[in-house]
């Protein structure tokens, strides 16, 4: 069966889906996964070795243009994680013989299977309302999945390159200070750089600051913060297959509920991660795919008060790692 699975926002919302399409093709090896995804997440969707064809969903093209690339796939079911109106659309003109999807917003109609979730309510996370889309093919699907999801076997290899490059000599807390994707909460950069000095001087582990390719900008301010302080400035060019391999070897990895949480956990890296307080942004619905004993979760208050008892608890925890 060619199984069509859609998941196609940014890359923390892709990581979610992920433990649904490893579900998908352990519940029949025979099973062709193919995954439509944005364009950003087609590098690290050819890695899964669960997917076996992955189809990009190319902004500048029409719904049209989608529908007959889906026509040619010959898909027999399609499940789609995340709908809007054009993916939706896309897979009617295609003639997809079984179209499943949440029932939710007017893009539902173009559905023949609608699975009432209610993800609002937050009974469950992000990733396991993708799992529950499976069972609506395939009642008795297993919904377990290996952790970590994702492995690679050159890891060690460039972790060391990194790590010789840069005169590191122990192991690294990393520390990614960006927003991006749902996160709505944050330390601000004065918090972050106490955090920093405060792990600096245990002199315990080397502290590597991350960034994406477009936060350069971020990496300059932070440097001008830090430029008295050992600490490597890691501005993520080469990919993010590349990054998730290197940051796999990590010992921590401190950041807000964005895209790169959920790579480090999909990776089996311990997080320390930062949240909102508010079901929509919570870790009951964002905590990520990776081991829940390697994730630790803090929901940030907007009291003043109780948002600076909360940073004291931070800088406890991250100085007993």
């Amino acid at each position: 069966m060619r199984i069509l699975t859609v998941r196609t926002d940014k890359l923390g919302d892709f990581i979610t889906a992920l433990p649904a399409m490893y579900a998908l093709k352990q519940h029949n090896p025979q099973n062709k996964i193919i995954a439509l995804v944005a364009p950003m997440n087609k590098a690290l969707a050819l890695t899964c070795n669960f997917i076996d064809e992955v189809i990009i969903d190319k902004p500048q093209s029409s719904i049209y243009e989608l529908s007959h690339t889906l026509k040619n796939a010959k898909i027999d079911v399609s499940v789609t994680l995340f709908s809007n109106t054009r993916v939706a659309v896309a897979q009617f003109l295609a003639g997809i013989n079984t179209r499943i999807a949440p029932a939710t917003k007017i893009a539902q109609i173009f559905y023949n299977k609608r699975v009432k979730q209610r993800r609002s309510e937050v009974k469950m996370a992000e990733f396991e309302y993708n799992l529950e889309l499976t069972k609506a093919p395939f009642p008795d699907i297993e919904v377990k999945y290996k952790q970590p999801l994702l492995a690679f076997d050159d890891t060690q290899e460039i972790y060391k390159k990194f790590c010789k490059k840069n005169s590191i000599k122990k192991e690294i807390v990393a520390f990614h200070v960006g927003f991006g994707g749902s996160s709505d909460a944050n330390w601000n950069l004065d918090e972050y750089e106490i955090l920093i000095r405060e792990l600096l001087h245990v002199n315990k582990y080397s502290v590597v600051l991350t960034f994406g390719p477009d936060e350069k900008g971020l990496q300059e301010e932070m440097q001008k913060r830090l430029q008295d302080a050992n600490v490597v400035f890691y501005l993520s060019k080469d990919g993010i297959v590349n990054f998730a391999k290197l940051i796999s070897k990590f010992k921590l990895f401190v950041s807000t509920s964005t895209g790169t949480y959920h790579l480090a956990s999909l990776v089996g890296t311990p997080t320390m991660t930062f949240f909102g307080d508010s079901k929509f942004a919570s870790a009951a619905r964002w905590k990520s795919v990776g081991d829940e004993k390697l994730q630790k979760h803090y929901m940030l208050p907007s009291d003043e008060a109780k948002r600076l008892e909360m940073f004291e608890a931070v800088k406890q925890d991250l100085l007993n790692v």
